[in-house]
Parts: C-alpha cells; structure tokens; sequence
C-alpha cells in the first residue's frame, strides 16, 4: 500500500454518512451531556482516525505483514462497517445504552484494527486515545 490508503478513506466516509445524516436529521442528537476535558483528548483521536486512515506515512508504518493480509484487512473492516451501519438501522432514534455502546466500540474496533494489521504506529497510538475517549463518553452520556 502506497502513502494514500484508499481503503481508509472509504472506511472513513462509511462511518461519517449515518453521522452527517443524523446531525442534519435531529440537530440534538449528538448532545454531549458529559462535559471534561476527555472531550477534547476523544476529539484528538477521532481526527488522528481519519487521518492516518489515509494517510500512510513513511517510517511510521510498515505495510501488511503476512500474507493475504490485505484480504483479511478488508474482510473484517467490510463486517465491522456492516456492523456499524446495521447498529444504526437497528437501533434508530434514541440515545440506548446499548446503541451509543455499539456506535463508538466498532469504530473503536476498526481503527485499531487496521492499526495492527498496517502497523501504522501514530493511528494505533490515536486509537487507543479515540476509544478510551469516545467508549468513555458514551457510557458517561447514558449515566446522566
């Protein structure tokens, strides 16, 4: 894989779709009732996510590292975005426990996931800080 990972970005795009199309839906749905400063380190990792999704830059990752690995990368990214889209679907409008715990442990999921298989360092370290931030808030927004 080259320094632009069009798969990433496609992933990428997948997840922000039902987002984009929530907030233009219910502009309340993306409340934030927990408020600290984990808001800003989740909001760190969830960019970090993106970008190094797409961006794959030299000396800090080392490309697949076993054979068919790029058909077992996208074989799991294609379920946990299947996953991700029917947690939408599934469990529509409302803020559920089990919703808000579903809709941020698979982006969770996938970021650190392609992390490992790519071994692309600064996203495994924004991965581990997007999904201690984001799960973290999730389940703070259920408790109040």
């Amino acid at each position: 894989m080259s320094w632009f990972n069009y798969y990433g970005l496609i992933a990428v795009a997948i997840i922000l779709v039902p987002n984009i199309l929530s907030a233009i839906v219910d502009k309340s749905a993306f409340e934030n009732k927990y408020k600290g400063s984990l808001l800003i380190l989740e909001q760190i990792g969830r960019y970090g996510c993106m970008v190094f999704m797409v961006f794959n830059i030299p000396l800090t990752y080392f490309n697949f590292w076993f054979n068919n690995a790029l058909l077992v990368y996208l074989t799991v990214n294609g379920i946990l975005l299947v996953l991700y889209l029917l947690g939408w679907v599934v469990f529509g409008k409302g803020r559920s426990a089990i919703k808000m715990l579903t809709l941020s442990i698979i982006p969770t999921a996938l970021f650190l996931f392609s992390a490992v298989m790519l071994l692309s360092i600064p996203l495994v370290i924004f991965s581990v800080i997007f999904g201690i931030g984001h799960i973290t808030i999730s389940y703070k927004n259920i408790e109040q």
